[in-house]
């Protein structure tokens, strides 16, 4: 069969379909993606856009050299990736970290989609994985998210022999209007960035009223959902408090690196991070929670610099759901049962936005190979992506989501004990990786 008539049908409009999609389509294979909403939208979901973010509006630091999230969205910018692209069009002012406008990221996402010839988008529920034929004309990405629809999820635990499931939790948004500046300063950690965030600090005194009263909140009930794990990356703010008086001060609220307008370290600081370019509202940077609406106003209005705050969303608390990947899936994000159904995005278990863009990538990029039958592109784990891909791939009895880190990269054949050099070595040999495999073709 001529590879022209070979086509991908893509399930799932969230940042990893929708990469995905538009990679394959961009290419000139013919594709689909199905998408549920608008006829019927998950607990967490909004808006009809494509590549809706359903939690924080950040990215996580755009340092190349520094930080690991940075180098995994240079790699994607590398291999041609519409998200990065849609974010770095869409940012909003936050120091160090690439954060979008929402409204305006999930837009352009739509448009690009819209737009693009080869591509099919299509308003449907899928109730379960479709069964191409191992040698016929069409491939699958099964890119539902962690909110899969309950039919499918079904699904796909009966044919992957299971599910896991975690709890995320999302941060409280306020109105930028509604903030006492004079209870505030502007500025970033040790002074990098352009004083992008607002910092709201605390007293000894009033850290520890604030964590006394977090702890005694009444919490929203969470008897629906199966499974009471928290994965770490997403911890509530109140199960933080509980593990020791001092955890927020050290964690989410440390003030390291931070000084007042007369040049004092606070006791404690909370960061509000723009969420859209207005800088109409701001986010509560680490204040995921679980606490019932009306406790988070009263709770989170001790802090001084919120104490007249206007909440334009409350902090949301929602089960994700990930396949334990070490046992269906292959490095390259295909099922082992079936090589032409892949799987992308935070349900093999790879944890955040560019992580789960970043697989919709690579599960897309491997499949356009064979279709156009053009050199196979491998990324070994001396790339993010590469370190990713062993991470959903390897044996692992206690298999856990993965944010994109240095620690998941293979070690470099000279020690350098200086982490700031390291790091930058890290980042230096997998992007010299990315350009290699990008030239084959």
């Amino acid at each position: 069969m001529s590879n022209k008539q070979k086509e991908v049908v893509v399930i799932g409009g969230g940042l990893a379909g929708s990469e995905a999609a538009y990679y394959l389509a961009k290419n000139g294979i013919k594709t689909t993606l199905v998408e549920m909403k608008p006829k019927k939208f998950t607990p967490a979901h909004e808006s009809e856009n494509y590549g809706e973010l359903v939690c924080s509006n950040s990215l996580k630091s755009n340092d190349v050299y520094a930080n690991a999230c940075g180098l995994l969205k240079e790699e994607m910018r590398l291999l041609g990736s519409m998200i990065i692209e849609a974010a770095d069009e869409t940012k909003v002012p936050a120091g160090a970290a690439l954060a979008v406008d929402r409204d305006a990221f999930s837009g352009y996402i739509t448009k690009k989609l819209r737009s693009c010839p080869n591509l099919t988008l299509q308003t449907d529920e899928v109730f379960e994985i479709p069964e191409p034929q191992k040698d016929g004309d069409r491939y699958v990405i099964i890119a539902t998210g962690p909110l899969t629809s309950d039919a499918l999820a079904q699904d796909i635990r009966e044919k992957t022999g299971g599910g896991l499931h975690f709890y995320d939790a999302s941060a409280p948004i306020v109105s930028a209007e509604s903030i006492d500046y004079a209870q505030a300063f502007t500025g970033d950690r040790y002074g990098k960035g352009t004083g992008d965030y607002i910092n709201c600090p605390m007293t000894k005194d009033e850290y520890y009223a604030f964590v006394d009263a977090l702890l005694q909140a009444e919490r929203a009930d969470l008897h629906a959902f199966e499974k009471r794990e928290i994965f770490e990356g997403c911890m509530p703010v109140e199960i933080m408090a509980s593990r020791g008086k001092d955890t927020l001060r050290f964690g989410t609220l440390k003030p390291v690196g931070l000084f007042d307008g007369d040049g004092k370290r606070p006791y404690a600081v909370l960061q509000l991070r723009k969420e859209n370019e207005a800088g109409t509202a701001y986010n509560l940077v680490g204040f995921q929670t679980n606490l019932k609406f009306g406790e988070q106003k009263r709770v989170f209005s001790m802090i001084p610099a919120l104490r007249n705050a206007e909440f334009l969303r409350y902090g949301v608390m929602h089960r994700n759901t990930y396949i334990q990947s070490p046992d269906v899936l292959n490095r390259d994000f295909s099922f082992k049962n079936n090589r032409r159904i892949f799987f992308a995005g935070q349900i093999t278990g790879v944890e955040g936005y560019v992580e789960s863009a970043a697989s919709g990538l690579l599960a897309a990029i491997r499949i356009a190979d064979e279709i156009l039958e053009r050199p196979t592109h491998v990324f070994d784990d001396e790339t993010v992506c590469g370190a990713l891909q062993t991470h959903i791939s390897t044996p692992n009895k206690d298999f856990q989501p993965m944010n994109a880190n240095f620690g998941i990269l293979a070690p470099l054949p000279v020690r350098i004990r200086d982490k700031k050099e390291r790091y930058h070595a890290l980042a230096q040999r997998a992007l010299e990786k990315i350009r290699s495999e990008i030239a084959k073709g």
